[in-house]
């Protein structure tokens, strides 16, 4: 069975960066979508994740299922926000534009659309960044880089192995649900997606077990075999920083730069096109 979301060796300009490289922009480019409310800078971001994207060649097969998963908890929490505080967005942009009365105290706004618009495109402007990091990152490469600029290589070695986990993970995850439709419970598309998302559910307890079971099995071989004791190790995988890194580690940390003064310049992290 194909592993979904793990790391695949391919020539492409994405995967010849230095793992700490992506790091730095997977960092850099998170807490610039977490800051924004700015839909300019958002939409942006999603342009280029998407360029991105297909330079680093990352298959649908790889991400689909996470993705359309992802779109699913958007859409639901896109709906939560709007029961709990259907006004948010007319109290963040100071004014009010009636649409349509719905039903109760609830009246669909322009403001609170615009709102949940922009919740719903800083998720999407930071998915592309976490499949890149995940499909074109070499942990070990990762790990090895992160530790030559001074990180405790202890930390750089967890770093790995939670990466190295994720298509674990995944395997195990099918494992167990084919287990269960073995045994007749419907979690194919075949079935009602309340009962998909109920049987779904009921996989995550065995995959707790299973992967708890894994770490106590890695963390005893670590100590046996002394893992920690010495300052300092060697690596087998290690990625020097080239023009390419550098380039691009000039242009997170100026993207982020630029879109912090864009944000902020009025005193406030909210665009506002109702003025």
């Amino acid at each position: 069975m194909s592993k979904m979301i793990s790391y695949e060796k391919k020539n492409t300009p994405v995967h010849k960066l230095s793992g700490f490289t992506k790091l730095i922009f997977f960092i850099l480019w998170c807490l610039t979508s977490a800051l924004t409310f700015d839909t300019r800078v958002l939409f942006t971001m999603i342009a280029i994740g998407v360029v991105i994207y297909i330079i680093a060649d990352v298959k649908w097969q790889q991400v689909g299922g996470i993705f359309i998963a992802v779109m699913i908890f958007m859409v639901i929490n896109l709906v939560c926000i709007f029961f709990f505080s259907p006004y948010e967005g007319c109290k963040i942009y100071g004014s009010r534009t009636d649409i349509v009365h719905l039903f109760g105290d609830y009246t669909l706004t322009k403001q609170q659309l615009f709102y949940e618009l922009n919740v719903f495109v800083k998720y999407f402007a930071v998915l592309p960044s976490v499949f890149i990091f995940l499909v074109t990152t070499d942990p070990s490469e990762l790990a090895s880089s992160i530790n030559g600029i001074g990180v405790p290589y202890t930390i750089a070695y967890a770093l790995e192995i939670t990466l190295r986990y994720i298509p674990d993970i995944q395997d195990e995850f099918h494992k167990i649900k084919n287990a269960q439709e073995a045994r007749g419970i419907e979690m194919s598309s075949k079935g009602k997606l309340f009962d998909r998302i109920k049987n779904t559910a009921i996989i995550i307890f065995p995959l707790l077990f299973s992967t708890m079971e894994r770490i106590g099995v890695v963390s005893n071989a670590m100590e046996l075999r002394g893992f920690g004791k010495k300052k300092k190790r060697t690596w087998y995988s290690k990625k020097p920083l080239k023009a390419a890194d550098i380039a691009v580690i000039a242009f997170s940390v100026g993207f982020f730069v630029l879109t912090m003064f864009i944000t902020y310049m009025d005193g406030s992290r909210f665009y506002n096109p109702f003025i």
